[in-house]
């Protein structure tokens, strides 16, 4: 199968979850496949109409050295990096024959840039991880920090101290002490709200370190704005949390390579593999199930 290069009303479109073994358990994602000649407003209404945290459209690539171009839009706007889409669109372009993989990588085309995805494995065994853009330390505070004391607060924090880190989108990062307190956590929206809004960020990805054998951090990750919700699974957040982990010299895992659970608390069981690498690049991945296949008439 390949691209197509007319205009077409009916749109081969896919439902998955990312970040997850079975329907249900990560982050759903819409995939308009063969998304050629869709203008912005018409891929911003259908992102409005799907009511998913993000919908994607594959297009042709432009440049012979990547294997398609993507554009992602949330319900609200358009999205220049994030993980759970990037990785559930590459899955998706994989099951439609849109594109292989060249020494175990695709190379996926957008806003942020030609960013390679690896392949591994195959069927329900595949993951897929893409190497997220670099991330950066804006600054560190301290938990009575007039912006973070209210949304800090009843939290008692562990070793590292709250930082604001940009990578493509910004998020404070916070430590708690241990898991079971993150889990009980109940977010104070207004805060959270302000924090975001008055710093430029998305809001605080809350994290714990965990005894679990199959996990080695509990996160939670507390947007801000323009909404107020708890993200199900994102890899942008915890790739941003890996470079900061990285930069402490805390990594939880062997080799640069750890697993973390988020999602449970709004119903969901996702788990997220990162990567650090050899050359301090994060790689932010996992398990992809397709849940619906079919068409678009988007007249």
């Amino acid at each position: 199968m390949s691209f197509s290069s007319s205009p077409v009303r009916r749109r081969r479109f896919a439902q998955v979850d990312v970040f997850a073994d079975r329907p249900g358990a990560g982050n759903p994602l819409a995939v308009v496949l063969d998304a050629d000649g869709l203008d912005d407003a018409t891929m911003q209404d259908i992102a409005r109409w799907t009511r998913l945290p993000e919908t994607t459209f594959v297009q042709p690539p432009v440049t012979p050295d990547t294997s398609y171009r993507l554009r992602i839009f949330s319900p609200r706007r358009e999205v220049p990096f994030a993980g759970h889409p990037s990785v559930g669109t590459a899955h998706a372009v994989l099951e439609a024959g849109l594109a292989e993989p060249k020494n175990g990588l695709l190379v996926q085309d957008g806003i942020a840039g030609a960013l390679p995805l690896r392949i591994h494995g195959s069927g329900a065994e595949r993951t897929i991880a893409v190497r997220t853009p670099r991330a950066r330390l804006l600054e560190t505070a301290n938990a009575d920090d007039p912006r973070l004391r209210d949304v800090l607060a009843g939290l008692p924090l562990g070793e590292l101290p709250p930082a604001l880190m940009d990578g493509g989108r910004r998020w404070w990062l916070a430590e708690v002490a241990d898991e079971a307190t993150l889990r009980a956590a109940t977010p104070n929206w207004s805060a959270i709200a302000k924090l975001a809004e008055s710093t430029g960020s998305m809001g605080l990805c809350a994290f714990a370190r965990s005894k679990d054998p199959v996990y080695y951090l509990a996160v939670r990750a507390w947007v801000g704005a323009p909404a107020q919700f708890e993200d199900a699974a994102s890899g942008a957040a915890n790739a941003t949390l890996a470079a900061w982990l990285a930069q402490r010299g805390a990594l939880p895992g062997p080799d640069g390579f750890y697993r973390i659970s988020q999602g449970r608390e709004v119903g969901h069981d996702a788990i997220i593999e990162l990567d650090v690498d050899g050359d301090s690049d994060v790689w932010s991945g996992g398990r992809v199930c397709t849940v619906i296949r079919g068409e678009l008439d988007w007249r």
